[in-house]
Formats: structure tokens, C-alpha cells, sequence
């Protein structure tokens, strides 16, 4: 049975890759493993070892402690962002313009009071 902290981690990740906009393929890739051990990562089915920890940091182009924010010793954790909101977290930024970005937000804040 998966050790909670190793689940968290992996949600984490799997959080971090969606947001970046990256595919376990190319994770894989980058990590030099199959996308099936990316897959078990993510899930916590297997532990990543220290150097795993940086490698994968690096190529998501975050620091190791963002893979352990919000995670308590026994694995306890803010919700991760489902997909969905991961996707969007990944668009967001790729809106450069302000008023763009407010009148957004707007959207999104009138949609979530008539919900």
C-alpha cells in the first residue's frame, strides 16, 4: 500500500505537469523512464528517491519544495486541483494582457455565484 506522502507527492507532480501543459510522454521523456512509471509516480505507486525528486522539479521548472507544499508528515494535503482546473491554471498564464485577464476573472466569478 502506497505510503500517503508518496501519493501527495504524486499528485502534486501530476498537478505540475498538467499546469505546464506536458504529457507523462514527454515527462518520460525527459526523465529517461516509460510513461507507465510516470503513471506510477503520480499515483505514489512507487516512491521517487531523492534524485528523482530534483530531476523531475527541474524539468517542471520548480523548486523540490513546491513538490511538498501544503504536505503534512502523514501525507494530509490541501486538495490537489482537479484536470480541468489544472488546464485552466495552464491557459491563465499564457494571457499576457491585463484588462484580458480581469475581465476573466469577472467571467469567472459571476459563473461561479449563478452555480
Amino acid at each position: 500500500m502506497p505510503h500517503p506522502v508518496d501519493v501527495a507527492v504524486g499528485n502534486r507532480v501530476r498537478e505540475l505537469r498538467i499546469r505546464s501543459g506536458m504529457t507523462q510522454q514527454t515527462l518520460a521523456d525527459k526523465v529517461g523512464v516509460s510513461f507507465q512509471q510516470i503513471q506510477k509516480y503520480e499515483k505514489g505507486a512507487n516512491r521517487m528517491g531523492a534524485s528523482r525528486l530534483i530531476q523531475v522539479s527541474g524539468i517542471l521548472n520548480v523548486s523540490v519544495t513546491a513538490l511538498f507544499q501544503d504536505i503534512t508528515c502523514t501525507g494530509a494535503q490541501v486538495a490537489p486541483l482537479d484536470r480541468d482546473a489544472a488546464k485552466v491554471a495552464r491557459d491563465w498564464r499564457a494571457i499576457n494582457d491585463d484588462k484580458t485577464r480581469q475581465v476573466m476573472r469577472d467571467v469567472i466569478r459571476a459563473l461561479s455565484k449563478a452555480g
